[in-house]
Formats: C-alpha cells, sequence, structure tokens
C-alpha cells in the first residue's frame, strides 16, 4: 500500500477558489474560531444553530468540529448531510464537502465510503483542474488502503498531469512504485518529489526507503540522516532514527 497522510492533515482539503465559496459571515467565523479554541463547544453551537437555520454554513461548522474531535464517522456523516443540502441548493461547494467527507471517512478507516465520497466530488464536474488533482491523491489513497493498488496508480497518474507542481503527488507515485517493485520509477519519482521540496521528513524518508531496496547503503543512510534531523520528534524522523539504529552495524562479512 502507499502510506497514507497523518489523520489530522486528512481534513486539509484544498481551498475553493473565491468565486465558489462566499465570504464567511460574521457567526460563520465566530463558530469557526471555536472549532480552533474548543471543538466540542462548536460541535454544540452549531447543531443549535443549525436547528435554528443556520444553513450550511452551520452544518460546515458542526463537521469540522467533529473532525476536531476526531469524531470521524460522525464528521463524514455531517459533511455528506452538507453536500446534499448544497447540491439541492446548488451551492458550489457541495464538490468540497464530499471531498471532506470523502476524507473523514478515510480517517475512520472505511475506504470504500471514502471513495464514493471522492467519486461524487469528482462527478459534479465543478473543481478546477488543480483541486481534481488533489481530490485524485486523496481516491489514491483510498484505493491503497482498500488494497486497489492498480486503481491507486490510476488516480496518480491522472494526478500528476494535473498538479505536476505537488512534491506529495511525486511522492505517493513513488511509495507505490517502491511497493509494486518499480524501482527505476521509484527513484525518478521521489527525485522530483525532493526538487521540489528538499527538506521534507517524510520525503527524505522514502527516499531512504527506496535507496535501501535499491541496495545503495550509502544513500539510504544519508537520506534517514536528513529525514532525522528535520524531523526528531516527528513520525518521518523518528521512522528515519529507527532505521539508522537497526543498521548501525555494518552487515558479517
Amino acid at each position: 500500500m502507499i502510506p497514507l497522510l497523518p489523520a489530522a492533515l486528512l481534513l486539509a482539503a484544498p481551498p475553493l477558489p473565491a468565486a465558489h465559496a462566499p465570504a464567511p459571515t460574521a457567526q460563520a467565523k465566530t463558530c469557526i474560531d471555536l472549532v480552533r479554541a474548543d471543538p466540542a463547544r462548536a460541535a454544540t453551537r452549531a447543531d443549535d444553530w443549525r436547528r435554528k437555520g443556520g444553513g450550511l454554513d452551520a452544518a460546515q461548522c458542526g463537521a469540522l468540529a467533529l473532525a476536531a474531535l476526531e469524531r470521524w464517522s460522525e464528521a463524514a456523516v455531517a459533511f455528506e448531510g452538507a453536500a446534499l443540502e448544497a447540491a439541492r441548493l446548488r451551492d458550489l461547494r457541495a464538490a468540497d464537502y464530499w471531498v471532506q467527507g470523502g476524507n473523514a471517512w478515510l480517517a475512520a478507516g472505511d475506504a470504500a465510503k471514502a471513495r464514493k465520497d471522492f467519486d461524487t466530488a469528482l462527478a459534479a464536474g465543478t473543481l478546477p483542474a488543480r483541486l481534481a488533482g488533489e481530490v485524485h491523491l486523496d481516491r489514491a489513497r483510498a484505493s491503497a488502503a482498500a488494497g486497489d493498488a492498480a486503481g491507486a496508480r490510476v488516480d496518480i497518474d491522472k494526478a500528476l498531469v494535473l498538479v505536476p507542481q505537488d512534491p506529495f503527488a511525486w511522492y505517493l507515485s513513488a511509495a507505490l512504485a517502491r511497493r509494486q517493485n518499480d524501482l527505476p520509477r521509484a527513484k525518478a519519482d521521489i527525485g522530483k518529489a525532493l526538487a521540489l521540496a528538499p527538506a521534507e521528513p517524510q520525503l527524505l524518508l522514502e527516499a531512504g526507503n527506496i535507496a535501501g531496496s535499491g541496495g545503495d547503503v550509502e544513500a539510504a543512510r544519508g537520506f534517514f540522516e536528513r529525514a532525522a534531523k528535520a524531523d526528531p520528534t516527528g513520525e518521518a524522523g523518528k521512522a528515519a532514527a529507527a532505521a539508522l539504529a537497526a543498521n548501525a552495524e555494518p552487515p558479517p562479512r
């Protein structure tokens, strides 16, 4: 499988263009600010606001609050409800809500429901090319989680055409290629990723994995050392440090 991003990043859905998202009302801004400060209170306030006719702004705030609380399945259902209501109103935010619902399902571990929501977002036909590319990456991660490597490759390749400047698109492509034992492509794609984001720990970690898979021990060590130094307390840095520790002793002659 290709790696999944940490759950905290899964709902970092790309923002819709300004033409698709109206300026937030004062009440919406207050609710979103409360999501960051006290998501439990925000969820309660959003629910009360929704029952009093708060509409899509209230539904979105409530879904975001549930996501902040990592109540992923509930958040997914809430985003889907907002998407259906937006579609009924012909509000172009519907596609964005489907994307966030899919990411919430992915965080909840339900890849099938995630893919369904991503499919619906793409089928709407309202996403600009850049955002559609990011959704293809989301869908690829869902396919990988479902064990569908071939489906993941199709979506990643589509994304690479639409968002060639996204280093994580090349990273996901490289990771999938490594797992499919296509080391030439893995090496080429991680090189493109690092050209775009040379200090990103997760990319450096994968570069080390690819180099190690190809038998280049010194290159692997170099990448792991850079990842561990760049992110000493994060997941990627710790994984790199563990890889270095595991290979601290030279192989027997």
